[in-house]
């Protein structure tokens, strides 16, 4: 989104979160929304697809730092910054904080606020067309050399640019953790082919210049928002990459050296400690999500899994081996915390 529309949008209105929120709370919130109303969640729904793009816009800019510190500084000023014909501003000139005179001060070295109307009486003088100084404003709206067109000093209008294109895409995991070329339908029904960053993420969006619509004024941008399907055994967590990995009470009891799969297809041998606390986390560092800028790790979470079907000496030896192997009330201490 064009930063110049933001000070229309409310995107803390939009994730459900205050302004005071921190970007763990924004992430979650947009989160818990994105799973809501995912396009593959809700199939032909257009309000469930408008929401999820609004959804995904306000996550783009709250959940970048340096695009939220951007933001809440265009909503700080507000509508400040418009000319206003008050008191001192001679022949309907601006005055006040956010004028024509601060405006052109910052341009042209003015510095702060001069208490002077802009071509009020008292006020500079500028002059169009000189021989020795030229046009101070025709390299800056576009005129030339003290022409005039239309009556106005400012030179002529440049054409207005066409709206940009929006379009959506669907891809798998695979291809966002690796790059690719994706086909995307514009509106218009026209498609042209997309280079997807590696690393892309759920939700982002993509502008491509000059591949938007065609106007006056040129070829506006198409911005393609990304919409990345979930995986049956990876979930994704920011850069970070998570694999829950079915162990057996023995290996969990004893330890063993665990083979589990990495997202590019190669192995990755980790070594199960005996009696490491179940649900606990271990680390292959390097093997997440690759970016320009980060690459995240993978998390591997061990899950006992409980054996079924026993035969009745399978059962009998098990009670043995508990009674040889007695342990501790392993609920104790949930009972413990529990208490409010």
């Amino acid at each position: 989104m064009a930063s110049e529309n933001w000070l229309e949008k409310d995107f803390y209105k939009v994730l459900g979160v205050s302004k005071e929120a921190s970007q763990d709370d924004i992430k979650k919130a947009y989160r818990k929304l994105a799973r809501k109303y995912h396009p593959d969640q809700n199939p032909g729904d257009q309000a469930a697809e408008r929401r999820f793009k609004e959804i995904s816009e306000a996550n783009t800019v709250l959940g970048d730092p340096e695009q939220r510190k951007q933001y809440d500084a265009i909503h700080a000023m507000g509508s400040g910054a418009r000319f206003s014909a008050g008191a001192g501003g001679q022949g309907g000139g601006p005055t006040g904080a956010g004028g024509f005179e601060d405006l052109f001060g910052d341009i042209f070295g003015g510095g702060g606020r001069s208490s002077r109307g802009f071509g009020g009486a008292g006020g500079p003088r500028v002059q169009y067309g000189s021989a020795g100084g030229g046009d101070p404003f025709a390299d800056l709206f576009g005129g030339g050399g003290g022409r005039s067109y239309g009556g106005s000093p400012f030179g002529a209008p440049r054409p207005e640019p066409a709206p940009d294109a929006e379009a959506q895409v669907s891809i798998d995991l695979g291809q966002a953790l690796e790059g690719a070329k994706v086909r995307v339908h514009r509106p218009d029904g026209t498609s042209t082919t997309v280079r997807l960053p590696q690393g892309v993420r759920d939700g982002q969006r993509v502008r491509l210049r000059g591949k938007g619509n065609i106007g006056p004024g040129g070829k506006s941008d198409l911005i393609v928002t990304v919409h990345v399907r979930p995986h049956e055994v990876f979930a994704r967590d920011g850069d970070d990459l998570t694999i829950h990995v079915p162990v057996t009470v023995e290996e969990a009891t004893l330890g063993t050296v665990l083979s589990v799969p990495a997202p590019d297809g190669s192995v990755v041998k980790l070594r199960l400690a005996p009696g490491q606390e179940a649900g606990k986390r271990m680390r292959v560092k390097g093997r997440g999500v690759k970016t320009k800028k980060h690459t995240g790790n993978l998390y591997v979470i061990p899950e006992v899994t409980v054996p079924t079907g026993l035969s009745p000496e399978a059962e009998e030896a098990l009670r043995r081996f508990t009674e040889l192997a007695e342990q501790p009330d392993p609920r104790k201490s949930l009972f413990d915390k529990a208490k409010v």
